[in-house]
């Protein structure tokens, strides 16, 4: 499914002025906190009319201002998980999972949706099924959440910063779950976040914004990987995103993957061999070495060659590398670029610790 989208509205002090297309996958809204982007879905579900605009999917007409035409949010077919999960609490988790099956439009040009024991199973919420929302943790009520959404049988999802009211071990929790929904159900989301982490995991294209504005657009792996966006996302967030097949789980408690560049060695990562999976390794932990590195700790030397090179406005540097046909970056500062003769082109190496990958920017690599 496409999701083409052109929208102009005036605020006070504020002016939303933006048009992009949105490809089948998870398509994630990415930027600060004012930048427009619940905005957007809003007016995709039908919650906010913009000044102009025109919002179709899959050729299907949802807004157009300039021809009059502007379909209610109840006849758009359109799924949305809120940051709160919005659960009814005087019902079960099979009450309100059953909530968005009895909103599901029929017909002849209508699909049968997904059943709710294949939700269930996704989700990993069966056990939950007699219980009320107020005995769940927050993660397992967004789960519960999000299924009601799919059950609604939508033509497209919509999710605003659904995990931005968890902790961090309630995200680790939820995020493998949202990468299943994406591998396996193939329903198209606009997935709106301010998280590199959580944007790294789980999209396919990311929508950049700013000031209303969209800045650029494009697969995950250009975007994220694209020194220029650094101070948007934070130097400390900056990096890139790889893909790897698992190789070997070895016995010491370390996963062997291969990626473009040679072997990595990460702390034990739950998948089969043969599973491809998507590294996110942050610019900060990449060492460079014009010399191949001996008798150090590190485990992980990749063959790699210097792309380009992007200073900062103070000490530091970006240093955009190739490695195989995936990308890399390593933060260094320019004292060390002049000492490494860093130039476009040339050969080194780049140093990873196997401990300095967290697990949470380790995911499935998606279809």
């Amino acid at each position: 499914m496409t999701l083409r989208i052109a929208l102009k509205h005036r605020f006070e002090g504020f002016s939303l002025d933006l048009a992009f297309e949105a490809p089948a996958g998870v398509t994630a809204l990415f930027g600060r906190s004012g930048s427009g982007k619940t905005t957007v879905i809003n007016a995709v579900a039908g919650l906010f009319r913009p000044d102009e605009g025109r919002i179709a999917a899959d050729g299907v007409v949802l807004l157009d201002t300039g021809a009059g035409r502007c379909l209610p949010p109840h006849r758009r077919r359109i799924g949305y998980v809120f940051q709160d999960a919005r659960l009814f609490p005087h019902l079960t988790v099979r009450q309100n999972l059953l909530f968005g099956r009895w909103f599901a439009p029929a017909g002849p040009d209508v699909g049968p949706g997904v059943g709710l024991e294949r939700i269930v199973a996704l989700l990993g919420i069966a056990p939950l099924l007699d219980r009320r929302p107020a005995t769940l943790s927050g993660g397992e009520r967004q789960r519960v959440a999000i299924g009601r959404a799919i059950l609604s049988n939508p033509r497209l999802l919509l999710m605003d910063e659904p995990l931005a009211a968890l902790d961090e071990a309630r995200k680790g929790e939820i995020l493998p779950y949202l990468e299943r929904l994406r591998d396996e159900l193939g329903l198209p989301i606009l997935y709106v976040s301010h998280s590199v982490a959580e944007v790294a995991r789980l999209a396919t294209t990311v929508v950049l914004m700013e000031a209303g504005r969209v800045t650029a657009i494009g697969p995950a792996s250009t975007i994220l990987s694209d020194p220029a966006i650094a101070p948007v996302m934070g130097l400390r967030e900056a990096g890139a995103m790889i893909s790897a097949r698992v190789v070997a789980q070895e016995a010491d408690g370390l996963t062997r993957l291969d990626t473009g560049a040679g072997p990595v060695w990460l702390p034990r990562i739950e998948a089969a061999e043969g599973a491809t999976v998507r590294l996110r390794i942050l610019a900060q932990d990449v060492m460079l070495a014009t010399r191949r590195p001996e008798g150090i700790s590190a485990l992980n030397i990749l063959s790699v060659t210097v792309r380009d090179i992007h200073l900062g406005e103070g000490p530091g540097a970006l240093v955009r590398l190739s490695a195989g046909e995936a990308t890399i970056l390593a933060r260094v500062t320019r004292r060390s670029v002049d000492a490494l003769d860093l130039r476009a082109g040339r050969p080194v190496f780049a140093v990873l610790k196997a401990v300095s990958v967290a697990r949470e920017n380790v995911g499935r690599a998606g279809p």
